[in-house]
């Protein structure tokens, strides 16, 4: 198998994902091909049957050269040249090219190789960039999920950007760099979707030829489990800027008397801490130390504004039988049985996080049996191993 994205160690949810994927198909015994742009290389991936070839490039967001990171954001012509080299060396009979994102390093060059390269491949959609340019369909000044349709007339003439208008012209431009040259998605035979929610939106903007596959993210359970029932705590892990929605979880905290505590830190850290001062934000944590915190944990509350894709942290909560708050709009709520394992609100305010929050008392014990084996590594690599056969007898 043949494995590439952006970075080659442990960045985030994407990342984790592809090199925990990795390590479950070399483990299964297939020799593996790891392919990165960025160092440095996890020690997770030192593995007798998996190779890693790291181009130790720059993220777009770390090169200090701003003309060469925008000009290689668009398009990686180095990493597109190396990709080809890697991919010609396989056998096509039994290698499938597994895509894991492309947006933070490979840029849309890669998909040449992914669409029209000497092997069958299949990419699994992390986030909303094959259709949307700031790849979250969510219009960060305004705080709210955005329906426009992606380079439409209403799309090019709003500034949706996290940081300027500026930035999303040239996330503008790399989308049509995608549909263009990069034939991202047009030329995509096989995708993976990671939530229902993910499927949904995105299926209009897909080839009517692809065929979707829906694979969970491989989750293993972090920890005993956990008596919530007999806690107070409400518990927040994320970023704390404004679409994650930890703002509302701490005024809605407030005005329920609830103790809260934030696990993370970010651009709302100050806000937050000036909207409830009682509440507790630990920064940046380990993951052990998260495991560790999460056993004071009433529910697991995630506000986040979006969709989301398939966000782990409320999966890794019910797993340890702790309930989850969240919206109905976001990928969490698949899992969520309203009134059983948790509670689902149905509008992103305040007040009705707050009414959510009052129905915290009824939720008695979690039983998640069924969900750990979903979302198993076991049972991640089954689906993968489904689908690379499909993709290489299609």
């Amino acid at each position: 198998m043949l494995i590439a994205g952006d970075f080659a160690d442990v960045t985030g949810g994407q990342a984790k994902v592809a090199i925990d994927s990795a390590r479950l198909l070399a483990d299964h015994g297939l020799d593996v091909t790891f392919f990165a742009a960025c160092g440095p290389v996890s020690p997770l991936l030192d593995h007798p049957r998996i190779r890693v070839v790291c181009l130790d490039q720059k993220t777009i967001l770390d090169d200090p050269n701003r003309l060469r990171a925008m000009r290689s954001g668009l398009w990686n012509r180095n990493a597109l040249a190396a990709l080809r080299d890697v991919a010609g060396a396989l056998d096509p009979r039994r290698t499938v090219l597994h895509g894991h994102g492309y947006a933070k390093a490979l840029s849309p060059s890669v998909g040449r190789v992914l669409t029209g390269g000497p092997l069958r491949s299949v990419f699994t959609m992390h986030e909303y960039f094959l259709a949307c340019p700031n790849g979250g369909f969510y219009h960060y000044p305004r705080g709210e999920i955005c329906t426009r349709r992606p380079l439409g007339p209403a799309c090019l003439s709003t500034n949706c950007d996290v940081r300027h208008g500026a930035h999303k012209a040239w996330r503008v431009a790399r989308t049509l760099a995608a549909r263009g040259p990069g034939r991202l998605p047009r030329g995509l035979r096989h995708v993976i979707s990671i939530s229902d929610t993910q499927a949904r939106v995105m299926r209009p903007f897909l080839p009517p030829t692809a065929t979707l596959h829906r694979v969970s993210n491989p989750i293993a359970v972090g920890g005993a489990a956990v008596a919530a029932a007999e806690n107070r705590t409400l518990v927040f892990v994320g970023r704390l800027s404004p679409e994650k929605g930890a703002l509302q979880l701490a005024r809605a905290a407030r005005e329920t008397g609830w103790p809260v505590l934030f696990i993370g830190d970010g651009p709302e850290a100050e806000a937050i801490r000036s909207a409830n001062p009682d509440a507790e934000i630990t920064g940046w944590l380990s993951p052990a130390q998260v495991q560790q915190r999460l056993s004071e944990a009433r529910a697991l509350v995630f506000p986040s504004l979006w969709y989301e894709g398939q966000p782990l942290g409320p999966i890794e909560a019910l797993l340890r039988g702790i309930p989850v708050v969240c919206g109905a709009w976001s990928a969490a709520a698949e899992e969520v049985r309203d009134g059983e394992n948790g509670v689902i609100y149905r509008a992103p305010t305040v007040a009705a996080l707050t009414e959510a929050l009052a129905r915290l008392p009824e939720i008695g014990r979690v039983d998640s049996t069924d969900l750990a084996a979903r979302v198993s590594p076991q049972a991640h690599l089954a689906r993968l191993l489904e689908v690379y056969e499909a993709v290489l007898t299609d």
